[in-house]
């Protein structure tokens, strides 16, 4: 979701630090697995007493969704990209809201971007064992389980 919410702001939209929020997106594609590991392990062991310390399962969510997000954004946005945004401007000619632009115009044009996306992003959530490693803690994730069959093997 978060993908494709960014995707269409800064494909369609025109605001100032546009260009900012896009890098800020696919930044953590070019960070090594093992910066973000650290750094989501290094937040879980630092909160203060004011908070409550984030579960194991939400520190894994969270490591793994600071790259599922810019495979999905990757996606969407080269698909926004081809896409004319004459059918938005039509759509709102013939009375359409933006809702229904986005249900009946946008979205199957996008279907195959967002179904591609999910299935890169699960790919590569699978790929990613050394974020997992670092936030599990001594939790076994199916990730640490099947890079320990494969090394077993």
């Amino acid at each position: 979701m978060l993908g494709t919410l960014a995707a269409i702001a800064v494909a369609r939209y025109r605001f100032f630090g546009r260009e900012a929020i896009s890098f800020a997106v696919i930044l953590p594609i070019a960070l090594p697995g093992i910066v973000t590991g650290w750094r989501c392990r290094r937040r879980s062991s630092t909160c203060s007493a004011r908070w409550a310390r984030p579960s194991v399962l939400t520190t894994i969510i969270v490591g793994h969704a600071t790259f599922c997000v810019v495979v999905v954004y990757n996606n969407v946005i080269a698909r926004m990209r081809r896409t004319a945004g004459s059918l938005d401007e039509a759509s709102a000619d013939l009375g359409a809201d933006n809702w229904q632009t986005f249900r009946y115009v946008m979205l199957p044009q996008m279907r195959t971007a967002l179904l591609a996306g999910a299935l890169l992003a699960f790919a590569l959530s699978f790929d990613e064992v050394i974020v997992t490693n670092f936030t599990s803690g001594a939790q076994q994730t199916l990730p640490i389980w099947i890079f320990a069959q494969l090394s077993n093997a």
